[in-house]
């Protein structure tokens, strides 16, 4: 009996697409102009239909890739045509906003927007946050560990998840749905799924930690022509702003110009002629007490010569703007021929020099068109997309080569947030170890001894 007969057997017949079905499904979201390319296509409605499937897969060797919102950047969900894929959009429930714990349970396939404003509702916040919140699903968020723009403040996903239900690539189901903060009864065992991208379980479910909606938020943009400024305007910002600064962007200018003139319909709330522009923003109690914080900081740096200009959102019209010109990261790329990204990290006094070093680097490589950098300063991580004339791979490792060249002896990291999936694997070992690695393999054969999920990315294990 063959896979498709099977799967008709445990899932409804309407949730097993194959064959001609597959030509409108994409193993990306900017690929949706290219057919899909695997054995099916299904849905799964619960934790149990998706045990059931697996327990299949495991007899049959079958490979598997796990379909979220596909966001991702690093070649994650690209097939070969053997997978089948499994889709989480249909266990989309959110089953319980706690407002006493202070917790939301939702399942892996509920979209990032959508737990924001279920929190919203009953007066919490879930401070993830970052570009893609309206298509990208919390399964696939806590797979890849994703960080974003509060990560200063709050920490990356995997500092807000509590509880987890995994399945395992055998269809066992293993459920840790607590509530509770505090839990040193042995192994952490949520710790080795978050993050590893769906090569070692997948996410069905899980418990998110909220905190308290702020009452007041505020934000600035400030520009700077000296790094330097910019790592002391950090630390006072940091300072003066008494525990609420949460987020602290830094943008070079070109990115910044794109991003406010056209074709983009945002303008630039100061003028276009510096070299970095960081975007702060507060999180608080009062809204005027804390709007007058943020006026006497910019007022405080600007008579001190730490920025050279700035601005400051007034009202909700202008917080929209402001975070739309750092949010809207596509109507930047989109200016841009065969982007290739990169999510770096980096010790933060480094950044300024390194990253001007690889600027410089690549437009001395022929073929390189524009190159566009902005990030999280506050966390380290820096995002570089660069332009290119084609896709030919020599021109793809040759940029590879500038921007990872400098992280091992930095002590860096290929990727601050983004993961490895297919496209980071061959240079993992700038930033672990061999041992690290070998540990890794071991995992992953471990729990997945026939090489069934998501093979082929992050690790190559040899089966």
């Amino acid at each position: 009996m063959d896979l498709i007969t099977q799967l008709k057997k445990i899932l409804p017949l309407e949730n097993v697409l194959s064959s001609d079905e597959l030509q409108e499904k994409y193993h990306h979201i900017w690929h949706m102009d290219q057919p899909l390319n695997a054995k099916a296509y299904i849905y799964v409605n619960s934790t149990n239909e998706l045990s059931e499937v697996m327990k299949l897969c495991d007899s049959l060797s079958q490979p598997v890739i796990i379909f979220g919102g596909l966001t991702n950047l690093v070649g994650a969900t690209e097939t070969t045509g053997d997978e089948l894929i499994i889709s989480m959009q249909k266990l989309n429930s959110i089953h319980e906003v706690d407002e006493k714990s202070r917790t939301i349970t939702v399942d892996a396939g509920v979209i990032l927007e959508n737990i924001q404003n279920a929190a919203s509702e009953k007066g919490l916040l879930f401070p993830l946050n970052f570009g893609a919140k309206g298509t990208a699903q919390i399964g696939g968020i806590i797979s890849t560990n994703a960080g974003g723009l509060r990560v200063f403040r709050f920490g990356m996903t995997r500092n807000l998840i509590l509880g987890l239900e995994i399945v395992l690539a055998d269809g066992t189901i293993i459920s840790s749905l607590k509530k509770i903060i505090k839990d040193n009864s042995a192994y952490d065992l949520k710790q080795l799924f978050i993050g590893s991208e769906g090569t070692l379980g997948i996410v069905t479910k899980a418990v998110l930690k909220l905190v308290e909606a702020p009452k007041s938020r505020n934000s600035a943009f400030v520009a700077f022509n000296d790094f330097e400024k910019v790592i002391q305007f950090l630390k006072i910002s940091d300072q003066s702003l008494a525990g609420t600064l949460s987020g602290f962007e830094l943008i070079w200018n070109n990115y910044y110009t794109k991003a406010t003139t056209p074709p983009s319909l945002v303008k630039a709330p100061i003028e276009s002629k510096y070299k970095y522009y960081v975007l702060i923003e507060s999180l608080g109690s009062n809204q005027e007490l804390d709007y007058n914080k943020m006026e006497t900081l910019l007022e405080q740096v600007m008579v001190n010569e730490v920025i050279l200009d700035g601005a400051i959102a007034s009202n909700d019209f202008d917080l929209t703007w402001f975070w739309t010109i750092r949010e809207d990261v596509r109507t930047v790329t989109s200016q841009l021929n065969n982007e290739q990204h990169f999510d770096i990290s980096l010790p933060i006094p480094k950044i300024g020099i390194v990253i001007d070093d690889i600027v410089n680097s690549l437009y001395q490589i022929d073929g390189v068109e524009d190159v566009v950098c902005f990030g999280h300063v506050a966390d380290g991580n820096i995002h570089i997309v660069v332009g290119k004339a084609n896709t030919d791979i020599a021109l793809t490792n040759a940029v590879n080569d500038i921007v990872y060249g400098p992280l091992k002896a930095l002590g860096g990291s290929i990727s601050a947030e983004h993961g490895i999936g297919l496209h980071k694997k061959k240079y993992l070992h700038l930033c672990r170890s061999n041992e690290e690695i070998a540990l890794m393999k071991q995992l992953k054969k471990s729990l997945d001894p026939r090489g069934i999920l998501n093979p082929g990315k992050v690790l190559d294990i040899g089966l």
